[in-house]
């Protein structure tokens, strides 16, 4: 019966995501019918309802859906690595690092001409938001096993730390930047999806599907490292390493979903602890349900924030926050009844 439900469970997520994603696609301020989906077919000249679709509504959906499955896999990879269940690269100050960097990067280069080839400028802010993101999951790493080992509180402090550095940092940001500049910090600390396109989606695919492939490989090392370092390093694991490869992997899923999409939260939250509810504690199975989650929970999120107040749009950053913080209250509480009312 469980060996069933953990064949179908997937198929089954993948089917509601599917609905989500039909829903996302039919609804927003140019309404759109069957004939708009069948428009590349047709001979004649595709009307408004077809451009919106295909040029503007459905890249952003795929856009959304990667930047979903991202979240929540790295969600889950950081959740794996501190065996706890609270631990988010938002909360966490995952994603205030990568804002961090690239909010420098935004003020303090503004004007120089960096010596790079124009084919590779447009990467620099995501390189900059991966070395912020690194730099705190390394810094995380170090804190929770020295400082804070098997401490909920301990950890979440030290996520609380980083984000108030982080936020000086933007906000310093903030003060030395033009008007320019801020409408770009703006987009950073809210969060938007508005930026999508094809060419988007397609470099997501190509950094997504090897990082998920990379994590399932982990999933086992990742079930043993569940019952703690030594137990796993007697099975043949070696932590250290796996260590290293998982923060590589959170840095950079992490950092390239800030980097074109701002500060998104909770969606890394939400979705794994969802995943386990559905499908229980192994990994093999979390991993491959959390991106399916967190794929669904943004792109609803972004459909709610782009059609409840058409025809402008609300940062999709809000959304996740309003759904995610009284979700993690109930979950800090769970932890800390469990806990002996000490976390």
């Amino acid at each position: 019966m469980w060996r069933l439900r953990g064949r179908v469970l997937p198929w089954a997520v993948a089917a509601a995501l599917g609905l989500v994603v039909l829903l996302a696609a039919r609804f927003g301020a140019v309404p759109v019918g069957l004939d708009d989906w069948l428009a590349p077919l047709g001979a004649e000249t595709p009307g408004a309802g077809a451009h919106v679709l295909w040029h503007l509504r459905l890249p952003r959906i795929v856009f959304a859906l990667l930047v979903g499955a991202g979240l929540g896999l790295g969600g889950a990879l950081t959740q794996a690595l501190f065996r706890n269940p609270l631990a988010d690269p938002g909360l966490l100050g995952v994603s205030s690092g990568a804002a961090c960097a690239a909010a420098m990067v935004i003020v303090l280069f503004a004007g120089i001409e960096l010596p790079l080839p124009p084919a590779w400028r447009p990467y620099v802010l995501p390189v900059a938001a991966f070395c912020g993101a690194l730099l705190v999951v390394f810094a995380l790493d170090r804190l929770a096993r020295r400082i804070t080992p098997g401490s909920v509180a301990g950890l979440l402090l030290c996520g609380l730390a980083i984000n108030a550095v982080a936020a000086s940092l933007i906000g310093l940001a903030t003060y030395l930047a033009t008007d320019e500049q801020l409408r770009s910090l703006s987009f950073w600390t809210l969060g938007s999806l508005a930026g999508a396109s094809w060419a988007l989606a397609g470099l997501f695919v190509a950094v997504m599907l090897p990082a998920l492939w990379q994590a399932l490989r982990l999933s086992q090392a990742l079930n043993a490292l569940a019952l703690g370092e030594v137990a796993a390093a007697h099975v043949g694991i070696e932590v250290q390493r796996l260590r290293g490869r998982v923060i590589v992997l959170v840095a950079l899923v992490c950092a390239l979903a800030v980097a074109w999409c701002g500060m998104i939260g909770f969606v890394g939250l939400i979705a794994p602890h969802l995943a386990r509810t559905l499908a229980g504690s192994d990994q093999r199975r979390v991993l491959v349900l959390a991106p399916l989650i967190g794929a669904g929970l943004l792109l609803l999120a972004d459909t709610l924030a782009r059609t409840l107040a058409m025809p402008a749009e609300i940062p999709v950053g809000i959304f996740t926050a309003l759904l995610g913080g009284p979700f993690f209250v109930a979950m800090l509480r769970g932890a800390m009844r469990r806990q002996g009312g000490v976390a």
